[in-house]
């Protein structure tokens, strides 16, 4: 497995891994309202934005795209991996990179953990700052831990 920079070229693989573990996964711990949410939020235009920051790369494996992470100053604002890939270490690998290249100009990494991601980040260092809530359409709640992490000391 390879971790590149992504590339324009690769904004269709990326779509179909976010909205694969997105429609996978998300239904299994919230309502269907939060995987709509996601897939729209997740569209081709705010990938290509994503390309285009220079912070999303892709995770390769024999050449396809495997999975995706992006950072934007020192939160990291995104990690997904097809649903195949995971508990394989690719996630793992991913947040390596983004942690890499988030130290080279912070202290400390952020990110919004949805709930079936906040037991891989706490076994990577990161701990619970606050929680957060986002009303969307039906009266459904979009809950998420803010988790942090110190890359390296003051």
């Amino acid at each position: 497995m390879k971790y590149i920079t992504a590339t324009p070229e690769m904004a269709d693989a990326i779509h179909n891994v976010l909205h694969t573990a997105i429609r996978t996964v998300y239904p299994k711990y919230y309502p269907q309202e939060v995987a709509d949410f996601f897939c729209r939020h997740h569209s081709k235009a705010h990938i290509l934005d994503g390309i285009a920051s220079g912070n999303m790369g892709v995770l390769l494996e024999g050449g396809a795209v495997i999975g995706t992470g992006c950072f934007d100053g020192n939160h990291i604002t995104g990690v997904y991996v097809l649903p195949a890939c995971q508990n394989k270490g690719c996630g793992s690998q991913i947040m390596d990179c983004l942690e890499a290249g988030i130290a080279k100009m912070h202290d400390t990494a952020v990110l919004d953990a949805s709930l079936p991601a906040v037991r891989f980040y706490e076994h990577r260092g990161y701990k619970t700052a606050g929680h957060g809530i986002y009303e969307l359409e039906n009266d459904v709640k979009l809950v998420y831990e803010i988790m942090e992490k110190k890359l390296r000391a003051v």
